[in-house]
């Protein structure tokens, strides 16, 4: 555990807390608390999973400030905030070919007012045979003419935050059975390209009767290697915006403590089911499941609005 939490190593391996981030205090999360932040933040207004969630786009940004903030108070000094995002196209008002929002920029600028330092980008490219239902590349086919060109998404960004400089003393302290169980693997870092800017993972597909049908949840594999990367055995790692669970479960399959937060409650049994937690209690030794203020019902709502614009488009 790092040596900056404030928690005891007797507190349960897993926290999962349902509420507004914005109004999580130090009794759920303590300050320094955490080794790693691995999340991917709602797209703003996205039409295939948050249409008309926020009411403006500075209502959004609003939301990343107070994630940044918050990543802050929690993280350790020196440690990592990974956000998993992407600049957004959304369709406003009747017709036309939507409008682009600089999520990548903007979330990457409010991080650095908050105070934390920007230390890399890692982009996710997701195989050429998979894009999003999309007109965007189809108009210059119809007009192979200047001016008609828009690109089809294929990537997303993984941002990376620091909070101030490592003291890579915590590294020469900590026990040797702690260093060796938490060695990373050159080889497969060299041969699987994570030494690269560049990762190439396939995404969670849309398929039917997954554990995160009608969620966009992002793979595994980009919290295992950002935890391996980034942490140690027995540290923290939490996901301020927990959707399906995937950060808390591959945290726990590589014996790290996990917390998780997350502001819609239709969501609880999605997680429960990912991480297989006992459904015939909510705490116990290992975990425990509280309701905090702000929380909320979104996830038929919105998938309400998802279906009847796909309906408008077909």
């Amino acid at each position: 555990m790092s040596p900056e939490s404030g928690r005891s190593k007797k507190d349960p391996s897993l926290r999962l807390f349902f509420g507004d981030l914005r109004k999580m205090t130090s009794k759920e999360v303590a300050d320094g608390e955490v080794s790693l932040i691995v999340t991917s933040p709602p797209y703003f207004n996205a039409p295939f999973d948050y249409p008309d969630l926020f009411p403006s786009y500075e209502d959004y940004l609003e939301l990343i400030r107070s994630f940044a903030a918050q990543s802050r108070r929690v993280l350790g000094k020196g440690r990592i905030c990974a956000v998993v995002t992407d600049d957004m196209l959304v369709n406003e008002g009747n017709g036309g070919r939507g409008r682009k929002y600089p999520l990548v920029a903007d979330t990457t600028r409010t991080f650095l007012e908050e105070g934390l330092l920007y230390r890399d980008k890692i982009t996710w490219v997701k195989p050429s045979g998979y894009t999003r239902i999309s007109r965007r590349s189809g108009v210059v086919l119809q007009h192979p003419y200047p001016m008609y060109f828009y690109p089809d998404n294929i990537q997303e960004s993984i941002l990376l935050f620091q909070n101030g400089e490592f003291d890579y003393s915590h590294l020469k302290d900590a026990p040797q059975e702690v260093l060796e169980s938490s060695k990373i693997d050159t080889a497969r870092l060299n041969d699987e390209g994570w030494n690269l800017t560049v990762w190439n993972i396939t995404n969670v597909l849309p398929r039917a009767g997954r554990v995160e049908e009608g969620i966009a949840a992002f793979p595994e594999e980009i919290p295992r290697r950002l935890i391996k990367l980034f942490t140690m055995v027995g540290e923290t790692v939490f996901d301020p915006f927990a959707g399906s669970g995937t950060t808390l479960k591959v945290a726990r399959e590589l014996g790290r403590r996990g917390i998780g937060y997350e502001i819609d409650l239709e969501l609880k049994d999605v997680i429960k089911k990912k991480l297989g937690l006992d459904y015939n209690r909510w705490t116990g030794e290992d975990f425990t499941v509280e309701e905090r203020g702000g929380v909320r019902s979104l996830r038929k709502s919105l998938q309400t609005k998802v279906q009847r614009q796909r309906s408008v488009v077909r």
